[in-house]
């Protein structure tokens, strides 16, 4: 047995890493780690592209707090994995990736040895020797000796855990995980399998945000015995805390029919195990029904090995990272690169079942995606529509328009088109109305199987409904009448005061949509939306030089700190920033701004002072196109390729804490990505790229148009800058292309030089 043990793992550490020289192998560049402490909230467990089920080392939750720094209860703390935490309490099923808010994360399974015991403060253990790769993750149970491995489909999991022989358990616990909610059913259908559901919700402590997970899970042995634990809570008051003798379990061990409570689990318990025997364990879910998560586990699971998934898992991976092609710079940037996008890659995630039923969005009863496409959740929009949704489009096009079907349907189905959803929820968490430019961009680049009629209706009802019914824009109302919000109005995540914030989205988005109203032939709102999106001019400060909150009467706030805020303390008008965060903020007319700060050496000089001064924040999506902004003018371009190479290098690294903060659903990563490549989408809602220096000598993107690429050769690393640029053969004098020109040109060539002068 232990032979074939080998020969197996050797096969797939073969298929793992064994692509021929001539088939470079993507996803050996790929660690998981990165972003999973510095609060980048990534994390190293196994999932397939964009995939809904993903499997979670979860280690933010124990007793020893010395295990634990980062502890979900002791702080907000958003992921199930911190790479410092060295506390397992179990695998999570279904997380997010990245993000600022706690939610998910549930489900925890676990194996141990000897006497069972359900409470985590006891079955808890710390680990060692553990590994990750795109699909798959690994380590060491310390205390119990078993090697824990776990893999991912689409919609399902598989675990295998390698008992060192004896007396060994398998528990699932149902009342623990990221989820600020609680309450659980679980129900024995065989000596092998449970069903059951989960409720999930409250993203961002937002009230009533509530859903439920269902799943199917399997074991693949009889057990000795099994049954029910629900926890017997005997505190003796409202402030005490746990101890090992103020609570215990109850044991249901010949009871058949389901149970429900807030903590409650299922064990397996095997009485003699051989030395090296392996148990698996394979679970389904479903956001539809427990028939659906049992369906899924089915159809996505017959006949196939753990080793034939974990294969699959890396070949997905494989296929989606090879889209994108690079040569040149260093091991390390390589490195950086391919895990950037994989973190890009992880959300939204699909959301139907195998089946194509899914939740309707804020609705009673399920949909039926068509036939060929799929429907997709988790769209932290306040980020993605900065640069994920325009990665997608440029190279996963397929997949962004299922995206924008996804986000066209919930408007049916509810009304509105999405903010921040979450597995058919609004959370209306951040600012904006961010689904408009993401839907104008792709229209703009070409992608149009979509009902545009019904995105239009969606767009404009957002833009002019009135604010007590309009839950997407609750502060239109003064954002009509005066051009801005003043202070004193409230977005609906209860994120306080922000009303500079959510005006300066409101101009993004009014953009867009004036754009395609123009296009549709709607010139009186196209005229309407336009204006609109000019009112950033309102908040201008001379005093301050910069953007400024205004009172309803429209005089600005007193007294004022434009550097308030740059910890992320509460300020006034502005949402986790500074006034320098977000005073350059206006993609969509930047000439306008630099003539509202005096004309363009006034603003290129104010906006050097950002960076050199420490006032631009790399961890945070208002500012993060900054450093693009310096090429809008002739003979300041040096400075964008300065900016982007020095952030590159000093935010983005291998290392654990190699995102500067919040990953937010890949939209950090997808800006080191466009980084790396040498273009950046600058403004959301318009087809355009900034230029700037790549870091490989040569980039390949396979598009369904052809493949283009990007060329770069230089004999040095300190070749920085671009002294001459072509596109497609021809001579380029703008560091500014569209989207068609790209396209169009195919290859985009750089001549570089170790000095801007």
């Amino acid at each position: 047995m232990q032979i074939k043990r080998i020969q197996a793992l050797a096969a797939a550490l073969v298929c793992l890493w064994g692509a021929s020289a001539a088939t470079p192998d993507y996803t050996s560049y790929v660690n998981p780690f990165v972003g999973t402490t510095n609060f980048g909230t990534t994390n190293p467990g196994a999932v397939v592209p964009n995939g809904m089920m993903s499997v979670v080392p979860f280690n933010v939750m124990g007793a020893d707090t010395t295990l634990n720094v980062y502890d979900k209860d002791a702080r907000w703390w958003s992921t199930p994995y911190e790479f410092h935490n060295r506390f397992f309490t179990g695998y999570a099923h279904v997380t997010l990736s990245g993000v600022g808010c706690p939610d998910l994360g549930s489900l925890l399974t676990i194996a141990t040895t000897g006497d069972l015991e359900p409470d985590y403060h006891l079955y808890g253990t710390t680990y060692s020797d553990e590994k990750a790769v795109p699909g798959y993750y690994t380590n060491r149970l310390d205390k119990y000796d078993i090697l824990t491995e776990v893999t991912s489909t689409l919609r399902t999991s598989a675990e295998r855990y390698t008992f060192p022989g004896g007396k060994g358990n398998i528990l699932i616990n149902l009342g623990q995980g990221l989820t600020n909610e609680s309450g659980a059913t679980v129900r024995r259908v065989s000596d092998t399998e449970i069903e059951g559901s989960k409720l999930l919700g409250t993203f961002c402590y937002n009230p009533q945000k509530v859903f439920p997970i269902y799943f199917v899970m399997r074991v693949s042995k009889c057990a000795d015995a099994s049954g029910y634990w629900k926890m017997q809570p005997e505190l003796t008051g409202v402030e005490a805390e746990w101890t090992p003798d103020n609570g215990t379990y109850k044991l249901y061990t010949q009871y058949g029919r389901e149970l429900s409570g807030d903590d409650i689990g299922y064990w397996w318990t095997y009485d003699s195990l051989e030395p090296g025997e392996q148990i698996e364990v394979r679970m389904g879910v479903s956001f539809v029904s427990i028939a659906n998560a049992r369906e899924n586990l089915d159809k996505e699971q017959t006949t196939l090995t753990f080793d034939d998934m974990r294969a699959a898992a890396h070949d997905a991976w494989a296929n989606d990272l090879g889209r994108i092609r690079v040569t040149g710079g260093t091991e390390e940037q390589k490195q950086v690169f391919y895990t950037a996008l994989y973190h890009a890659l992880i959300h939204p995630n699909i959301l139907n079942d195998v089946n194509g039923q899914y939740p309707l969005m804020e609705s009673f009863g399920d949909g039926v995606v068509e036939d060929g496409h799929n429907r997709y959740t988790v769209f932290s929009l306040w980020d993605t529509y900065r640069n994920v949704h325009q990665l997608l489009t440029l190279a996963y096009p397929e997949r962004q328009t299922d995206m924008i079907r996804s986000m066209i349907d919930m408007s049916k189905e509810w009304g509105w088109l999405p903010k921040w959803e979450l597995f058919g929820r609004e959370t209306f968490t951040m600012e904006g109305d961010p689904a408009i430019p993401v839907i104008v961009d792709s229209w703009r680049k070409g992608l149009r199987d979509y009902d545009m009629d019904a995105a239009y209706a969606a767009m404009v009802r957002s833009a002019t409904t009135p604010g007590a019914d309009n839950p997407m824009r609750p502060d239109i109302d003064p954002y009509i009448a005066h051009g801005y919000v003043p202070l004193g109005t409230h977005q609906a995540d209860n994120s306080g005061d922000n009303s500079v914030s959510h005006a300066l989205e409101y101009y993004v988005a009014d953009n867009a949509l004036a754009w395609l109203a123009a296009e549709r032939g709607d010139t009186d709102l196209a005229r309407t939306l336009a204006k609109r999106a000019k009112g950033y001019a309102n908040y201008y400060s001379k005093e301050s030089g910069t953007l400024r909150p205004l009172h309803e009467d429209g005089s600005f706030l007193t007294p004022f700190n434009p550097r308030q805020g740059e910890n992320f303390e509460p300020v006034p008008g502005f949402h986790e920033g500074s006034a320098w965060n977000y005073t350059f903020f206006v993609p969509h007319d930047v000439d306008g701004l630099a003539r509202l700060m005096g004309g363009n050496k006034k603003f290129v000089d104010k906006l050097q002072k950002v960076f050199d001064e420490g006032l631009y924040d790399p961890a945070n999506e208002p500012d993060i196109a900054y450093p693009y902004l310096f090429s809008r003018f002739k003979g300041e371009e040096w400075r964008t390729q300065e900016q982007v190479a020095r952030l590159l290098d000093e935010n983005f690294t291998t290392k654990p804490d190699g995102i500067p903060g919040n990953d937010d659903t890949g939209t950090m990563s997808a800006w080191a990505v466009f980084s790396m490549m040498g273009l950046y989408p600058d403004c959301p809602g318009e087809p355009y790229y900034t230029l700037t220096t790549p870091v490989f000598e040569s980039v390949e993107i396979d598009t369904p148009q052809g493949t283009l690429t990007i060329d770069a050769p230089r004999n040095s690393a300190d070749e920085k800058y671009i002294s001459s640029m072509t596109l497609g053969g021809r001579p380029l004098k703008s560091y500014r292309i569209s989207h068609d020109q790209f396209m169009e040109g195919k290859n985009l060539n750089f001549k570089l030089s170790n000095s801007h002068k």
